[in-house]
């Protein structure tokens, strides 16, 4: 059993320990993905009804989260169909 420990206790001396992340590349991480472009749109009754339902019946409580979605995956996907080519 004393083997044992004493095996335990130089393994944890011999660790390589794993450098930390700099605390400035994590501020200037989070600073790139705050969001501080605003905007606003403009929903008719059908719309928002719709969204309401998609909301309750999913159980999504954070909209502007599903319209961030929604958009960018349109538009992710529209440029990749419409990627430019060479020839």
């Amino acid at each position: 059993m004393h083997v044992l420990t004493n095996t335990c206790k130089a393994l944890k001396r011999n660790s390589k320990k794993n450098p930390a992340v700099s605390p400035d590349f994590l501020d200037k991480q989070r600073a790139s993905l705050r969001r501080t472009h605003r905007q606003v749109i403009y929903l008719n009754e059908k719309e928002l009804a719709a969204i309401d339902e998609y909301c309750r019946q999913f159980k999504i409580s954070a909209k502007s989260a599903l319209y961030r979605q929604a958009i960018m995956e349109r538009i992710l996907a529209g440029l990749d169909q419409n990627h430019p080519t060479l020839f």
